[in-house]
């Protein structure tokens, strides 16, 4: 009698367990991701950057490693993506919500077939570049990628409207503060995206700290079936001040393992007054993929208008350009 209570009890829990795991679904996915960089145009001594997020040390360095754990229901869902190390630091302030670990965690309910809420703590909808260096076809990362938001906090509702229309609402805390706001304001989102492009506004107050008004533009085409074309444009105002900034990313597959991108980079800052600094940054990328690996090998070059002591060359005087030369290994998993 216990033995057939035994087989009757794993009988009926392996086809509860088989029915839930129809239902349910535990992923786990992530990278990390190392470089060697060295300048062209100044000593590596100096410790120079370039003012841009991430990958700023001269020498061998970490990136970032990245953990993403997700658990999607039948009707909803978790995410947790955590990131340690320089990058990941950097992308969460290194304070900010237990010590600069988590990246993004956030709940989200399939309300309908077309309509998503999702409440937490979320990556940016804005700019063409993302945080986690696996999905950059460049290793470093543009102007405009640095100075926009990096995460929200608050909640968001996703709408597909058609196949080809897409409708995203939100509200969240402030610019960058993803853990508790303690100015008793909030910022607003949206995104409309139509056929692969995007449309993105943001709005803050701009006081303590915050971004005030940023409208986005991210897409990209096909141009051939080797030929993508990235783009990426905004403008930011804060109380008449602000920056501004357009690149595009072309990119040629010469082959299924390696590719070839550039990305060119027009920024600036603009205000009451005249003659306020903007670069024109240049980045050429290869791309060599080795089953899960990517090896991209960078050469770097910002040039600034009106800012002659941005950087320093190589015998210490002041330059308005840097240039540098970057070998970067990603495994993702």
């Amino acid at each position: 009698m216990r033995k057939l209570f035994t087989l009757t009890f794993l009988f009926v829990a392996s086809v509860v367990f088989a029915q839930d795991e129809e239902t349910s679904k535990l992923s786990i996915s992530g990278s990390v991701d190392a470089y060697y960089q060295t300048y062209l145009t100044a000593s590596d001594n100096d410790a120079p950057s370039f003012g841009t997020a991430f990958a700023d040390k001269s020498g061998f360095a970490l990136g970032m490693a990245n953990l993403v754990i997700s658990y999607e229901g039948e009707k909803a869902g978790a995410v947790l993506d955590l990131g340690t190390g320089p990058r990941g630091a950097g992308a969460t302030f290194n304070s900010d919500i237990v010590d600069g670990i988590v990246n993004q965690a956030y709940v989200y309910w399939n309300v309908s077939e077309g309509t998503t809420l999702t409440f937490g703590r979320w990556n940016t909808f804005l700019g063409y570049e993302v945080i986690a260096p696996a999905a950059n076809f460049n290793y470093s990362t543009s102007y405009l990628f640095s100075s926009g938001p990096f995460s929200h906090m608050g909640l968001k509702a996703d709408f597909t409207l058609s196949d080809d229309w897409s409708l995203m609402l939100a509200v969240t805390n402030p610019w960058d503060t993803n853990d508790t706001s303690l100015s008793g304001e909030y910022a607003l989102g949206a995104q409309l995206g139509f056929f692969g492009q995007y449309l993105n506004l943001y709005y803050d107050s701009g006081n303590n700290g915050g971004l005030g008004f940023e409208v986005d533009y991210t897409g990209g085409f096909d141009v051939s079936d080797t030929f993508f074309l990235g783009i990426n444009a905004a403008y930011n105002d804060n109380d008449g001040e602000g920056f501004y900034g357009a690149a595009l990313y072309p990119q040629l597959a010469t082959s299924d393992s390696f590719s070839i991108g550039l990305r060119g980079e027009l920024y600036g800052f603009h205000g009451d007054g005249d003659d306020y600094p903007s670069v024109f940054a240049t980045t050429l990328t290869g791309s060599y993929t080795v089953d899960n690996l990517i090896i991209k090998p960078e050469i770097r070059l910002d040039s600034w208008s009106n800012w002659d002591d941005v950087y320093f060359d190589s015998d210490g005087d002041d330059a308005s350009s840097l240039a540098a030369f970057t070998l970067a290994a990603i495994y993702s998993f």
